[in-house]
């Protein structure tokens, strides 16, 4: 999704109001990272880290029952880049090619979801950082409404980190710092062993994801090193490998 950005001052303003928000919604027992220090890095759409992939062509397929339909989730990384152009909080214009990375999700075989993310890797620390999503929403086979998109640099909107390059337990991050996208990861376990229909993995680490915006809703996500996401709360990896595209 192809967005104008925003200028220089509103987005100093509209950031330091979004960060305001951030930090309002938690209390001094419940604080989540805003500032990454972004400044201090440097962006390659390419690597990952052990459990975030940005090589393209790999391919995960996730599968389960929600709500009595069967829900299937494809994600591809695609060898498409996107540049993103966005001021930091401190002040600093940063132009950055990001990893996209498409998910498809069907609902009884019809397609009900297609976003494209954005992700870039940091260097040295290897943080998978989030750029932003565009989103088509499907109904009947046809697009509705693109709820959830967000790109850093547009209303302000900041970069936030989807997968740390070291996990470490007990950390707790914002993913997304965008107008109606705040969801935010809570590290709650790790040296998991998960069985899945691709097979049986170990060394395996825990998300659970919140958002300010909705209390109370939490999403726990698994994921496993070489491989990447295996389960999104009720889906659970069916298949791993390589697109043919």
């Amino acid at each position: 999704m192809n967005r104008p950005f925003a200028p220089f001052a509103p987005f100093a303003i509209t950031a330091i109001l979004l960060l305001a928000l951030a930090a309002s919604a938690r209390g001094a027992e419940d604080a989540f990272t805003t500032d990454f220090r972004i400044e201090d890095c440097r962006f390659s759409a390419d690597g990952g880290n052990p459990w975030f992939s940005l090589e393209p062509g790999q391919r995960l397929v996730l599968s389960g029952d929600d709500d009595g339909e069967e829900v299937v989730v494809e994600i591809t990384v695609l060898p498409k880049k996107r540049t993103i152009s966005f001021v930091t909080p401190r002040g600093k214009r940063l132009r950055v090619d990001a990893r996209v990375v498409e998910e498809r999700e069907t609902a009884d075989d019809e397609l009900v979801e297609v976003s494209r993310n954005y992700f870039a890797r940091c260097e040295p620390t290897n943080d998978v950082f989030y750029f932003g999503e565009a989103v088509d929403i499907y109904e009947d086979g046809e697009v509705v409404s693109h709820d959830g998109a967000w790109l850093a640099g547009v209303g302000g909107a900041q970069p936030g980190v989807i997968m740390p390059g070291t996990y470490l337990l007990g950390a707790r991050y914002f993913q997304e710092i965008a107008p109606g996208a705040m969801d935010r990861g809570t590290n709650t376990a790790m040296g998991l062993t998960i069985p899945t229909g691709a097979g049986t993995f170990r060394n395996c680490v825990e998300v659970i994801e919140t958002s300010p915006l909705e209390p109370g809703h939490e999403s726990l996500k698994r994921y496993c090193p070489g491989v990447g996401l295996v389960v999104d709360n009720d889906l659970v990896l069916e298949e791993a490998g390589r697109s043919e595209d």
